[in-house]
């Protein structure tokens, strides 16, 4: 560690030894929960060695004002979390069984099957127009081919998926 490196984390240190009780006790105050406050301060203060930036006066307003936006961050993040648990929770989506599980494997391991087994022009133009959802002009320019050769790549596909009764939805 150089003697620079040195001198700043002696004054991360002795900004922390002067501040540390004074954030916790401003943070508990605004949130409310004094572990909360602890993590943030803990955060402010990595924030701080990570910028390896001191102010130059008013540290109590610098550290406050990393506090805030972690404090916001973390709102935010509690807000989003709360809001996926509420959507899973009243969500009516129906978890396949099993059986339902096991026969839609085994239709896309078929479909992959059938996939291998075409040219790769048509594999490709198939994939793109289902999976990517690309219209046909995009996706003659990324095969190099015409818009109609696409088509007939297309349609070559689905109905190999048809004859095995593999039918994707169009």
């Amino acid at each position: 560690m150089s003697v620079v490196e040195q001198e700043l984390h002696y004054q991360i240190h002795t900004l922390y030894a002067d501040h540390h009780g004074w954030l916790r006790t401003w943070l508990k105050g605004r949130l409310g929960c004094p572990e909360q406050a602890a993590d943030i301060a803990h955060d402010t203060y990595l924030r701080v060695l990570k910028l390896e930036q001191l102010p130059s006066s008013e540290p109590r307003g610098y550290l406050s004002r990393i506090a805030k936006g972690l404090a916001i961050d973390a709102w935010r993040r509690r807000q989003i979390e709360a809001a996926y648990i509420e959507l899973i929770a009243s969500s009516d989506v129906e978890v396949p069984s099993e059986e339902q599980r096991a026969l839609i494997v085994e239709a896309l391991v078929e479909l992959d099957r059938i996939l291998d087994a075409l040219p790769p022009k048509v594999k490709r133009a198939f994939l793109l127009r289902k999976l990517e959802g690309l219209r046909y002009a995009e996706i003659a320019a990324q095969l190099g081919v015409t818009s109609s050769s696409v088509e007939k790549y297309v349609a070559t596909a689905v109905l190999c998926c048809a004859q095995a009764q593999i039918v994707p939805e169009a």
